[in-house]
């Protein structure tokens, strides 16, 4: 079977193929998720209790995964897009798209990372403290403008690729 010649098409040729840090996180991520939850899972079968701490640390770590899978989406410039309408226009068409796309990916990213900075800085500030187990908030909070942040460098370096490339 034939690889689309279009899988990746904005990553360099020496990338392509290759797994990127975001992958071995997520796996890394991947697998704590399911060793927290098979753990709590055994511990609800024999007790009838759960551990308490679980559920705070499986959210939080959703988020990571999210937002590391997200990064790795726009690395290999396979987020979400309406392709139909991509796919239609001229070589030219699609290059301004995939432009204003990265540069929206990068602005969007951008102010999310302030944003959520704010946030875990409040959790900071406030010395919030996690409901479940106690621990301060920002240590799950700060993750989110650190990864918003990898997210919009990807994203420039996308539109960088897009910019150099030869229309």
């Amino acid at each position: 079977m034939q690889k689309s010649s279009k899988s990746n098409s904005s990553m360099p040729p020496q990338a392509r193929g290759r797994l990127c840090w975001e992958d071995w996180v997520g796996a890394a991520v991947l697998l704590a998720l399911a060793a927290i939850t098979f753990a709590n899972v055994i511990m609800r079968y024999f007790t009838d209790q759960s551990f308490a701490w679980t559920e705070e640390i499986s959210i939080s770590l959703m988020v990571v995964l999210t937002m590391v899978a997200a990064s790795a989406a726009v690395a290999r410039d396979r987020h979400i897009r309406i392709e139909a309408f991509f796919e239609r226009g001229s070589p030219q068409r699609r290059r301004r798209l995939a432009l204003v796309s990265a540069a929206a990916t990068v602005a969007a990213f951008v102010i999310l990372t302030v944003l959520a900075t704010r946030f875990a800085y409040d959790d900071y500030r406030f010395e919030v403290t996690s409901p479940g187990i106690g621990v301060p908030q920002w240590w799950y909070s700060v993750w989110l403008p650190v990864l918003s942040l990898v997210i919009a460098v990807r994203g420039a370096q996308v539109f960088w690729r897009k910019w150099r490339a030869t229309p």
